[in-house]
């Protein structure tokens, strides 16, 4: 049986094998989502529910992305660096 790509991003992310929580994850996790729902977006402009669901991840990122920075510069980096997040 083939793994899904969700296993497979979380694999990279993780801090140890059952990690399913820590912030990293959680932003790769979020990264796909908003990825996916922008796509979503493109094609159906008046689903507003689901462009307000866009905004609070957005938010939520931003907000593990902040405690990252703070807390583990290091691990951010990394994370920024691999997500494609920052220029």
């Amino acid at each position: 049986m083939a793994e899904s790509t969700e296993t497979v991003s979380l694999k990279e992310f993780q801090l140890h094998d059952k990690d399913t929580g820590s912030a990293d994850v959680q932003v790769a996790l979020l990264t796909r989502r908003i990825e996916h729902l922008t796509e979503h977006l493109k094609t159906n402009r008046k689903d507003h529910s689901s462009r307000r669901g866009l905004l609070k991840m957005v938010a939520q990122r931003r907000s593990l992305l902040d405690y990252l920075s703070k807390t583990k510069a290091d691990r951010y980096k990394k994370l920024i660096d691999k997500l494609n997040l920052r220029k």
